[in-house]
């Protein structure tokens, strides 16, 4: 069961939030805003987003992560290496 499940409902409802950030994008090119006004909008979806994986990846550790240590530690190693790469990816982008 992934780390995630019980906030499952409250990370929806912040999903379709987000959701809605996308859209008011789309119409804020479809009507042809400001740049700069259309670029903020971009920066705060992007925040949205970089806080949720930081939310769920806080989850995956001290859920997955920590329950894989506990049972074998070749999985725990296995999941640290994989949390430590989802890192790296999120710090890229």
């Amino acid at each position: 069961m992934p780390g995630y499940s019980d906030a499952r409902e409250a990370h929806l409802r912040r999903l379709r939030r987000i959701e809605g950030q996308i859209r008011g994008l789309q119409r804020m090119v479809d009507d042809d805003v400001y740049c700069i006004d259309v670029l903020t909008q971009v920066s705060a979806a992007t925040r949205a987003l970089q806080s949720f994986a930081l939310e769920l990846l806080s989850e995956h550790m001290a859920g997955c992560v920590v329950d894989a240590a506990r049972n074998d530690p070749e999985e725990g190693a296995a999941k640290v290496k994989e949390a430590a790469d989802a890192i790296a990816r999120l710090v890229k982008s």
